[in-house]
């Protein structure tokens, strides 16, 4: 552990200090634009509540990680291509929130649309990692638990980095669902990776830090009862970056551990309308699954405390699972 945590400590803090002084200054004016929640109506009873507070808060997050993470390490070709990923997925999610918000529905982008822009920004970040980054061993991967081990994925690398992309924006998608969930969530995913960034020497670790001083400045705003949501603006922003930096720091499979709440959201979805398709049944009472855990009666704090509990545990096992290398 030769790296110097303090530039990701100093990041971290700038980061947090400007969220903490946009969100009072933007909320105000997207509430004065009318940018509010549409809540559905096939949903639990308790989110009606919910309708027309702010919406699009991603936009806090990615400006203040954007401007700090310039300020530190922006030049690096790495911690280029993680700014211009995290901006690419934010910007698709913008896209869709903008539309929900002009036409008062749900539905923002169509679903071919919202994956056809996942492709190509996933299609941009390969080519720089196989054509312009082209550092030694880009296709291989390290393997959790085991000593000291990794494997090179050749061909088939390209194939597993667009799965581990697409996976991880969408599964962070359906976990923004309850207030804090999917800030608090990642931002303990992200201080995980901040860690491994320092262990490993990484150039991304300013941007690591300036990640998670993002998110805590955010939460204080986003946290039950939300002042603000952060919408697709967000969630596709967040997944892009941590989907980016475990593939830049050769981590990947490490996202099942420490992202399983990705995981499990997405997964959950997928399950749901399969079954129901085929058999006109439903395995849950609700998907994304944290919205089954309120129709059975749990609170959304409590809902949002398990999940948190839960990936911080799951953050101390993916440390043991890669000890050998940070």
């Amino acid at each position: 552990m030769d790296s110097d945590l303090t530039p990701a400590v100093y990041a971290a803090l700038g980061a947090f200090a400007a969220n903490t002084i946009l969100c009072p200054i933007i909320i105000p004016w997207l509430e004065k634009l009318k940018f509010g929640q549409f809540v559905r109506g096939d949903g639990p009873s308790k989110h009606l509540k919910k309708a027309g507070t702010p919406t699009m808060g991603g936009i806090m997050i990615i400006l203040s990680f954007v401007f700090i993470a310039i300020l530190f390490e922006g030049q690096h070709s790495e911690n280029l291509a993680l700014i211009l990923v995290t901006l690419g997925f934010g910007t698709i999610g913008f896209i869709d929130d903008f539309i929900k918000i002009t036409k008062k529905r749900s539905l923002g982008l169509k679903a071919w649309q919202k994956m056809l822009g996942e492709l190509l920004i996933t299609g941009a970040f390969a080519a720089y990692l196989m054509n312009v980054r082209q550092a030694p061993g880009q296709s291989v991967v390290y393997i959790p638990f085991l000593h000291s081990s990794s494997i090179d994925l050749g061909w088939f690398y390209v194939p597993f980095l667009f799965l581990v992309m697409l996976g991880t924006v969408n599964g962070a998608n359906f976990t923004d669902g309850l207030d804090g969930l999917a800030s608090g969530v990642t931002v303990l995913i992200t201080a995980f990776f901040c860690f491994a960034a320092w262990a490993m020497g990484s150039p991304v670790l300013p941007l690591a830090g300036a990640a998670v001083g993002s998110l805590l400045g955010f939460l204080l705003f986003n946290s039950y009862p939300a002042k603000v949501f952060m919408g697709d603006t967000g969630s596709l922003a967040l997944g892009g970056f941590v989907a980016a930096i475990a593939i830049l720091l050769k981590m990947p499979l490490f996202v099942l551990i420490v992202a399983l709440i990705y995981l499990l959201e997405v997964l959950s979805v997928i399950i749901q309308v399969s079954v129901y398709k085929m058999t006109r049944k439903r395995v849950f009472k609700m998907a994304p699954i944290h919205h089954s855990f309120e129709l059975s009666g749990w609170s959304e704090t409590k809902i949002v405390a398990l999940f948190y509990v839960v990936t911080a545990i799951l953050c101390l096992v993916g440390y043991l699972g890669g000890r050998y290398i940070i």
